[in-house]
């Protein structure tokens, strides 16, 4: 008797835990486990290499103590995406990315022979929205009951949108007419259209987090306000390389 009823205490454990196991189910809805994620919302931070190719940024480089590569700066970025099929999604996209260099004339002074110095802002702000395509499978489900996300998913994408920008100059400077030194500031801002490609990888923590890495170059220039009206439109233009955290919806 003994045998037959440990058999029938497993059997009915068995069928109690299934029937909870269903309830819990029923009870969560779609949860987040039974179905494949809607979409993701990525936030990461890294380095954006300003391109600096137009005669402002030579100029300005000529004149006083800044080198191209100080118009790079740490950069933030937060995306949204919404899936459109298994492996393609809609992205919409904000960054920005600012630099602020001291720096001083480097040929001349003042009549008190001191450094003539200022300040350089270069600041870029874009808003975005594009298409984003998973390379291979970003995960596979289990019956009904679970998605499994894929260790790796690697992806590719471009798109477009528009981008403030503020170059601003403020401290002393030199007028070359009369090599009379006057405070002043110089600012041009405004928006204008971008375009940009990109490409990374999602490495899955678990099915709802990830952490992403990812490496994008964004096209873009700008007709300078009268302050530089000598001056051909502003490059904007430049690499980023990020990385960051993803949460999967």
């Amino acid at each position: 008797m003994r045998p037959v009823r440990l058999s029938v205490l497993g059997l009915s454990a068995v069928c109690i835990l299934s029937a909870a196991g269903r309830a819990h189910a029923q009870g969560s809805g779609e949860g987040f486990l039974f179905r494949a994620p809607q979409g993701e919302v990525s936030i990461r931070g890294g380095f954006n290499h300003a391109a600096t190719g137009s005669d402002l940024f030579s100029f300005t480089a000529s004149q006083l103590t800044v080198n191209p590569g100080d118009f790079g700066s740490a950069t933030f970025a937060t995306d949204v995406d919404v899936a459109l099929t298994a492996r393609m999604s809609m992205r919409f996209g904000f960054a920005i990315s600012q630099s602020t260099t001291p720096s001083e004339f480097r040929d001349y002074v003042d009549n008190n022979r001191e450094p003539i110095q200022q300040t350089t802002e270069f600041r870029r702000l874009p808003l975005t929205g594009s298409l984003k395509v998973y390379l291979s499978k970003t995960g596979r489900s289990l019956g009904h009951f679970a998605w499994v996300p894929a260790r790796y998913a690697p992806y590719a994408g471009g798109g477009g949108g528009a981008m403030y920008y503020l170059f601003r100059q403020h401290g002393d400077f030199i007028d070359f007419a009369t090599f009379k030194v006057f405070p002043d500031n110089f600012e041009s801002d405004g928006w204008t259209p971008t375009v940009h490609t990109f490409a990374g990888t999602d490495v899955s923590l678990n099915p709802r987090f990830a952490v992403t890495v990812e490496g994008r170059y964004e096209w873009a220039h700008k007709h300078l306000s009268t302050d530089f009206a000598r001056f051909q439109p502003i490059d904007l233009s430049g690499f980023s390389m990020t990385a960051g955290f993803v949460i999967r919806y």
